[in-house]
């Protein structure tokens, strides 16, 4: 057989890539408007559409008054009823994590007594080892540049290891979102430790995930040397997969498992599906643009204390005369909160602690100066009266910096969080949607005559 001639292939290949484009011209703006089409499933002040019901989750950052009109009001992130805020606190007075409580939570709908718990975490630590051989053929095999490619494709692997994977029982599904939920940061670690191998030409480490620790002690003792770790370190993680195990079904890969789900596929079709949508630089990737913005404001900002220089420096960013000359200052606003992020006060609160422990302290000072300031910066210079806060994404690479946790594993820890939610949301949508998700989109492409083969230039 002759050899493929790559070089020719790439010609033809940029060549067709210039007839798609012309042919893919911009539609223009106005005809979004003209035929009523909701850009993004959202209203034009920011609301979502509403396409389903849930009894899961709920993001509060608003109400509707007698007028339609929206209020802003104090974040609010409830799960299955119950305020994270409730959640986290009473974990901690109990010396607990509270991931595990909240995976129960919202699987089940309940929140779990002592003995409940126990069994449970159990159940979930009896889990987290990759099935035989899974590790060598499906992982070390196959490594990836990028942990959430390798998490998606780990997902998809799963299903050749499946006993029953077609059955789409709500007992079979529950099995096999408790496999996933409990396998997550097994998957991501190990991905993560051949990605080091063959990728950065490092040391790999190998190590079993132990039983009887909580989900974020497992992580921090797989992607570690020495596998050790403090209390507070763990402590301050199961925060963050608590905060991000789920936010209302309306978020972009939340509604993919729901989507994907309805068209009644097997739950790890539904899953990589969302792992896909996750990995987006506009959805998962946020937290690594502020640490850019970041570093880069720290090598620009000489008295990280001053808040006259940290306010000069934020409008030549919002300008687009610094950083990535976007005009965004990222970490700042959100679809929904608009007073404040609840998922961002209890991080930010728990950082301190952290900050103090690692000698970070100063560090942590400007972020809370720039939290402060740059809603003000962005409202003084676009003359926009909606409200912004910080949102979580701002404070989560800095938690994830001060342990010690590759960058490119941030975006796979939101996925380790949100296996809960996704899991909840995927038997929900089997047990009760029973719809398959058919939207309209509109054609503006006016029909043509056909041009016959012999008259084609």
């Amino acid at each position: 057989m002759e050899p493929v001639d790559i070089s020719k292939n790439d010609e033809l290949i940029r060549k067709l890539t210039g007839i798609a484009q012309q042919g893919d011209t911009p539609i223009d703006p106005a005809l979004y408007q003209k035929y009523d089409v909701k850009r993004g499933l959202r209203y034009a002040d920011g609301r979502g559409v509403l396409v389903g019901l849930t009894r899961i989750g709920d993001v509060v950052g608003y109400e509707i008054d007698e007028n339609s009109n929206k209020i802003a009001v104090p974040g609010k992130l409830i799960y299955r009823g119950y305020s994270v805020d409730d959640i986290v606190h009473d974990a901690e007075k109990n010396h607990q994590f509270a991931y595990e409580q909240c995976v129960y939570l919202l699987l089940f709908g309940e929140l779990p007594n002592k003995q409940e718990l126990d069994e449970f975490t159990a159940l979930l630590g009896s889990l987290r080892a990759l099935p035989p051989n899974f590790t060598e053929d499906m992982i070390m095999k196959a490594p990836s540049c990028d942990i959430m490619n390798k998490i998606a494709r780990g997902v998809l692997a799963s299903y050749s290891y499946d006993r029953d994977p077609e059955n789409r029982s709500p007992e079979n599904i529950l099995r096999q979102c408790l496999e996933l939920i409990s396998r997550f940061s097994t998957l991501a670690a190990y991905g993560y430790q051949a990605k080091r191998r063959y990728y950065d030409e490092k040391s790999m480490y190998i190590h079993n995930p132990a039983p009887n620790l909580s989900t974020a002690e497992n992580f921090l003792r797989l992607i570690r040397s020495d596998k050790s770790y403090t209390r507070l370190e763990a402590e301050i993680l199961d925060l963050a997969l608590v905060l991000h195990a789920d936010h209302g079904g309306g978020n972009n890969s939340t509604l993919t498992v729901h989507v994907v789900s309805s068209a009644d596929t097997d739950t790890y079709s539904a899953i990589a599906a969302a792992v896909g949508s996750l990995k987006g630089r506009r959805h998962g990737g946020a937290n690594i643009r502020v640490m850019e913005m970041m570093a880069d404001i720290k090598a620009n900002v000489k008295d990280w204390s001053n808040e006259n220089e940290v306010r000069a420096y934020l409008e030549k960013i919002a300008r687009k005369e610094a950083f990535d000359r976007t005009g965004l200052i990222y970490g700042q606003g959100h679809a929904v909160y608009t007073i404040s992020d609840p998922r961002c006060i209890l991080l930010r609160d728990k950082a301190e602690s952290l900050a103090k422990e690692k000698g970070c302290m100063e560090e942590f000072n400007l972020y809370k100066l720039i939290e402060k300031i740059a809603p003000g910066v962005l409202i003084d210079l676009h003359g926009d009266k909606k409200r912004i806060c910080a949102n979580v994404d701002f404070y989560s690479g800095f938690v994830y910096s001060m342990l010690n946790i590759p960058v490119e594993l941030y975006t796979p820890l939101f996925a380790i969080g949100r296996i809960a939610g996704w899991s909840a949301h995927r038997i929900e949508e089997i047990v009760a949607g029973k719809r398959i998700y058919r939207p309209a989109m509109k054609n503006v492409m006016g029909e043509r005559s056909y041009i016959p083969m012999e008259d084609r230039k």
